[in-house]
């Protein structure tokens, strides 16, 4: 549950299980070790996280020889209480104790007791050889290149859970996405609390120099990262977008509020101009930039106005889409004693408003793109398939830019329906959706040409 540096943690458990003779089950009934991997960012991600352990009593009962463990940000922030509130659990591991995971398991097989592991390290654990978290079929894949976080903005627990900046070396980085792409990894996501600041505090390289390291390494055709603090947003980083190739035109820069007084009480560190300022130079280096962004609303002793001024910089920038998310308190964090909270319905109110103006937003931008050609990473197939009558698959990717798109494609070709996952396919958008796109392949045999592997193609 929660990140997507959770999704990353959780294939690593996966990965260094299998050693150990474990292996990825889809039936409760027949697990003997289930994992929670626990988000606390909002409460409503913690209340999800103790009602699945909740649900988890039933089967315990049927089979005592199971094992329950839970990490990530919840073990982190609850320890001992967990043990307390969910008998069910036999193991709460913090966030910086993945790496004593297989020894607590290997325990717990052969003894009766209760673990509670959260020590927090100054350092960040490197196995001596990489764990490819990759997956048979998989085309992208998250690398975390550091964790934790030094900003302490007011609403946010990640510095209390996941620790202070710690940056990983930059050639464990480039080892570990190699083996990626040497298991027919085509895009990498590069993660962290923070990746604008990856690198400063250990005096280490700075981001922009990792994407382009990242950028020289053949058969990684696509890269991403999140999550970016504007504070820290370089000059060196936006000129990156106009120098390195594979860097998706995509960036994802959590703004949080349009007012400058919620800013401050937010301790952002940037104000209102300053992020546009950048939003501005990030758009004259790569014009057809896709720029989203996290709000929140009902922040304590945020006004009508300080809303009002939200939303006129959600007009004023034009995000291509936006998460966003109603403020509650969190542990331990300042903003939990600010006077004048704003009451539950307003709250809703307000994020209602919010979507309504975004979800306008993007629609006009995917209609814009109706008639368009666009690259797009093929994914896989789509959920929604055609039938085998019409002798053809929907299949589902993204653009450079973010954008989700669907096409169909015979079964039956001079290739004898090869899969096109992990391809770069040009299709022509003909349709445009409030959450995607549809369109048709458009010089297919050419690309399949001027192919550069089996797994994908070149366009």
């Amino acid at each position: 549950m929660g990140c997507q540096m959770n999704v990353y943690d959780s294939y690593r458990i996966a990965a260094m299980l299998k050693p150990m003779g474990y292996s990825e089950t889809s039936s409760w009934e027949n697990a003997d070790l289930i994992i929670l991997n626990t988000c606390t960012i909002r409460q409503k991600a913690e209340q999800k996280a103790f009602s699945f352990l909740g649900r988890l009593g039933k089967l315990k009962k049927k089979n005592s020889n199971l094992i329950v463990a839970v990490g990530g940000c919840v073990a982190q922030q609850e320890k001992e209480q967990i043990l307390d509130r969910m008998p069910v659990v036999d193991l709460v591991f913090g966030t910086h104790a993945l790496s004593r995971l297989c020894e607590h398991v290997y325990h717990l097989e052969t003894c009766d007791d209760r673990i509670v592991d959260v020590t927090m390290s100054e350092s960040v654990h490197e196995p001596d050889i990489p764990v490819d978290v990759s997956k048979p079929g998989d085309v992208k894949a998250f690398v975390t290149i550091m964790q934790g976080c030094d900003n302490f903005c007011t609403y946010c627990v990640v510095p209390y859970v996941r620790g202070r900046e710690i940056s990983r070396q930059p050639d464990k980085i480039i080892e570990e996405i190699k083996m990626l792409a040497n298991s027919n990894i085509r895009e990498i996501t590069l993660l962290g609390q923070n990746v604008n600041s990856y690198g400063i505090k250990q005096k280490l390289c700075s981001f922009a120099e990792l994407i382009h390291r990242v950028n020289d390494i053949e058969d990684i055709v696509r890269i991403r990262f999140t999550t970016s603090h504007p504070k820290d947003l370089s000059d060196e980083l936006i000129d990156a977008f106009g120098q390195c190739h594979k860097l998706c035109h995509h960036i994802h820069l959590p703004v949080q509020a349009g007012s400058d007084r919620v800013l401050k009480r937010m301790n952002r560190k940037y104000s209102r101009d300053e992020y546009i300022r950048k939003v501005n130079r990030l758009k004259a280096v790569c014009p057809d930039i896709a720029i989203t962004s996290d709000i929140i609303v009902g922040f304590p002793g945020e006004t009508k106005q300080d809303f009002i001024q939200t939303l006129d910089l959600i007009e004023k920038v034009g995000y291509d889409s936006l998460y966003a998310f109603k403020y509650s308190d969190r542990p331990n964090v300042p903003a939990t004693r600010f006077s004048n909270k704003v009451s539950e319905p307003e709250k809703s109110e307000r994020l209602k408003q919010l979507l309504t103006l975004q979800e306008k937003l993007t629609l006009k931008k995917h209609k814009d793109m109706v008639g368009t050609t666009e690259q797009i990473l093929v994914e896989g197939l789509s959920k929604k398939q055609a039938s085998d009558s019409h002798k053809q698959y929907h299949w589902t990717g993204r653009t450079s830019t973010n954008k989700a798109v669907n096409f169909s494609f015979p079964i039956h070709h001079k290739d004898n329906g090869a899969p096109l996952t992990g391809r770069l396919v040009n299709v022509k958008i003909i349709k445009a959706f409030s959450h995607s796109l549809w369109g048709k392949p458009v010089d297919i045999e050419s690309e399949r040409m001027s192919s550069k592997g089996d797994n994908y193609h070149a366009a």
